[in-house]
C-alpha cells in the first residue's frame, strides 16, 4: 500500500469526527465523488495485515448506523469485497486477521433484521403472475394459455413469499455463515441501482474467485492467492446471480459473462438445481452479440409496454355483436334473381298472421322459422312489390305446415289449417 493511499485514508478517518450533525447530509453527498478515497479503501480492505483495517471497518459501521441513506450506501458498496476477504481468510484458517471484518458484517446483519423499533423484520416477496402484464412481459406474447378450471381459479391470486424473522447472531460459525452472508448479499442487491461501477466490478470478480478457487478452472482464470476450495450454499449463489444479471446491462458485460460462466461451472459440480435454473435462464435470455464491450455505458432491457389504445378488433365477436346479429332469412330459388330497376334485391314480406285459428305452442309465439324448417314450408303469402308481375298469376297463397310441424305445434285438428 502506498503512502499516498495511507494519507488519504487517515485524513478521511479524522475528518468525519469533526463534521457537525447538521453538516452530515452535505458531507455524505460529497463523499461519493471522492474516487481516490474509494480506491484507497479497497486497498486497505484487500490487505488483512493493514493497520488501518480495523479503524476503517469501525468507521464504515458508524456510517451504516448513522441513519443517513447516502452514508449507508457508501458502506454497502464495499460489501462484496468484505465478503470475499472474510471467506478467503476463513478458508486459510487464519480467523484472527478477519475479526474486524467479521464484526462489521455481523453489525450490518443485526441492524438489518430489525426495524427502527427493534422488532424482528419480516421481508415479503410477491411472485408475479404470467397471466397479468408487467414491464417484463405481455401475456399475449407468451402464446395461448389454456383456460382450464384450475387456471381460472388461480387468476388474480398473488403468491407472497416471506423471509424471516431472522435470529440475532453474535458470531459467525460454519453453521450460520452463509445464512448471514446470503442475507447481506440480498440487502446489497436491493440497492444495486445506487452502486457505482467499481462496486459492480468487485461483485463480478469475487463471484468468479469464490466459485473457481481450488478447482481446475482456477488455473485457467489465473487467480493467485488461496488454493483452497470455498464452500458455498445454493441460496448464496442465487443472490450472486441476481447481482450479476444487473451488471450485464449496466456497463460490465465482459466481467458479468465470465462470472456467470464460473457460477454455472460451480453449480454443475455441486449439483445445485436453483443456481443451475437461474443461470441457464439468464444465459438463454441474453442477446447474442448485442453488447460487445463493457465500456459502452449503462444498458437497458427491452420490454413491451401495454399500449393505451384498445387492441380489440372491430370485427371481434362480443356479447353486443351476438345480441344484434340476425340470421339471414331463407330466400326461395324462384325469387332469388328478382331485382329492382336500381339493382337491389327484393326482400319478400312474409305474413304469418293470416292463418285462421292458428295456435302456437309455449315459447313459439315470436319464433321465426329456422333454416332447417325451410324445406317443410310449402307456400308463402307475399305482397307483390314488383309491378312487372302479372296479378292474375298471383292467387292467394296461404302458408301450409308439414305434418312434422303440426305435431310440434300440438295441433290435433287439421281443420284449423287451411289448405
Amino acid at each position: 500500500m502506498l503512502a499516498a493511499d495511507t494519507g488519504i485514508v487517515e485524513e478521511w478517518l479524522s475528518e468525519y469526527k469533526t463534521v457537525p450533525e447538521a453538516s452530515i447530509p452535505s458531507y455524505a453527498k460529497n463523499l461519493k465523488d471522492k474516487i481516490s478515497l474509494v480506491s484507497s479503501l479497497y486497498k486497505v480492505i484487500q490487505d488483512p495485515q493493514s493497520e488501518l483495517l480495523e479503524p476503517v471497518c469501525h468507521q464504515l459501521f458508524e456510517f451504516y448506523r448513522s441513519g443517513e441513506e447516502l452514508l449507508l450506501q457508501f458502506t454497502l458498496q464495499f460489501l462484496p469485497e468484505l465478503i470475499w476477504c472474510y471467506l478467503a481468510v476463513s478458508a486459510s484458517k487464519d480467523l484472527q486477521s478477519s475479526g474486524c471484518i467479521e464484526a462489521l458484517l455481523l453489525g450490518v446483519y443485526n441492524l438489518e433484521i430489525v426495524d427502527k423499533e427493534g422488532h424482528s423484520r419480516v421481508l415479503s416477496f410477491t411472485i408475479p403472475s404470467l397471466s397479468k402484464p408487467s414491464i417484463y412481459h405481455e401475456p399475449s406474447s407468451i402464446g395461448s394459455m389454456a383456460l382450464t378450471e384450475g387456471a381460472l381459479s388461480q387468476h388474480g391470486l398473488s403468491r407472497v413469499v416471506y423471509s424471516g424473522p431472522h435470529l440475532q447472531r453474535e458470531m459467525l460459525t460454519a453453521q450460520n455463515r452463509f445464512e448471514v452472508l446470503t442475507f447481506l448479499l440480498l440487502r446489497y442487491n436491493a440497492a444495486l441501482s445506487y452502486m457505482p461501477a467499481v462496486s459492480l466490478q468487485s461483485l463480478c470478480q469475487i463471484c468468479s474467485r469464490i466459485c473457481v478457487c481450488g478447482y481446475p478452472r482456477q488455473q485457467v482464470r489465473k487467480y493467485r492467492g488461496i488454493n483452497s476450495r470455498i464452500p458455498v450454499s445454493s441460496e448464496f449463489m442465487v443472490q450472486m446471480l441476481t447481482g450479476i444479471y444487473y451488471a450485464f446491462y449496466n456497463g460490465e458485460w465482459d466481467l458479468a459473462r465470465k462470472a456467470m460462466d464460473d457460477i454455472l461451472y460451480r453449480a454443475q459440480l455441486e449439483l445445485y438445481p436453483e443456481p443451475l435454473l437461474v443461470a441457464n435462464a439468464i444465459k438463454a435470455s441474453l442477446p447474442q452479440g448485442a453488447i460487445k464491450s463493457s465500456k459502452e455505458g449503462t444498458k437497458c432491457i427491452q420490454v413491451e409496454i401495454t399500449p393505451t389504445a384498445s387492441r380489440i378488433s372491430r370485427n371481434a365477436v362480443t356479447s353486443m355483436s351476438i345480441r344484434g346479429h340476425r340470421w339471414k332469412r331463407h330466400e326461395q330459388p324462384d325469387n332469388a334473381n328478382d331485382t329492382t330497376e336500381s339493382g337491389n334485391f327484393v326482400i319478400p314480406e312474409i305474413s304469418v298472421t293470416n292463418v285462421a285459428g292458428e295456435r302456437t305452442g309455449n315459447g313459439e309465439k315470436s319464433r321465426a322459422p329456422a333454416e332447417s324448417d325451410a324445406p317443410h314450408i310449402q307456400g308463402v303469402q307475399e305482397t307483390p312489390t314488383d309491378p312487372r308481375v302479372d296479378s292474375k298469376s298471383l292467387p292467394e297463397i296461404r302458408r301450409q305446415k308439414s305434418v312434422r310441424k303440426i305435431m310440434e305445434d300440438g295441433i290435433s285438428s287439421p281443420g284449423r289449417v287451411q289448405f
